[in-house]
């Protein structure tokens, strides 16, 4: 059966992000068994392709941060709904995602929003010949699902952060949030929380927004 779609508009002060994800979580098609080859579940494979609140307050702090002369990489970019509206601001941003879907959701939803584009790369945090190159800045929400992936996620991002480099990671506290700021801290980066207000939603966010900088 084919997977159903949901569309929405997401406003983010004078600009509209146009979306079409998944209706919910409970849709799934594998049927060349691609997600399965990688250790998506059934269970996990619909994850990427809903809006969390995680990436809502991600891709808000994104509608009025400083894009001058610097290049951006989403991490795990699921709906891309940072990257698409990083993109209608002409920012120099990249996405990745494990996913084997993500990367056609992306490029549909820049088309609908009328976007240039996006340059994307499915990868694994553990691929170290992937051949991203470096970026001034990285951004990424609900990332840390297993403890494994506190080392993977601050390793990849290690491998990519130009010498003087700011991270955004929002986390809506699955746990390992401590952890991985320890980790990332042995690479050279401080870090403070952030104000986590949902932008116009005027709500507040449960987790945390943290940001990372590390300078030469």
């Amino acid at each position: 059966m084919p997977v159903r779609f949901r569309y929405q508009t997401i406003e983010f002060n004078d600009v509209d992000i146009h979306l079409r994800s998944l209706r919910d979580k409970q849709e799934f098609s594998d049927p060349f068994g691609e997600a399965e080859s990688l250790g998506i579940s059934s269970a996990q494979w619909s994850l990427f392709g809903v809006v969390w609140e995680s990436s809502q307050v991600l891709a808000h702090k994104m509608a009025s941060f400083d894009i001058t002369n610097k290049r951006i990489l989403e991490i795990g970019c699921g709906m891309g709904l940072s990257s698409l509206l990083l993109n209608k601001r002409h920012a120099d941003i990249t996405a990745t995602d494990y996913h084997p879907e993500a990367g056609n959701f992306l490029q549909t939803n820049a088309s609908l929003n009328n976007c240039e584009e996006i340059p994307f790369l499915r990868t694994s945090w553990a691929d170290i010949h992937d051949g991203l190159g470096y970026f001034d800045v990285l951004i990424g929400a609900d990332l840390l699902y297993e403890i494994e992936h506190v080392a993977l996620l601050a390793n990849f991002i290690n491998r990519h952060a130009s010498p003087t480099c700011e991270v955004l990671i929002v986390d809506p506290g699955r746990g390992f949030h401590s952890a991985f700021c320890k980790k990332m801290s042995s690479f050279g980066f401080e870090f403070r929380l952030l104000p986590n207000a949902l932008g116009v939603a005027a709500k507040s966010y449960k987790g945390e927004v943290t940001q990372f900088l590390r300078a030469v």
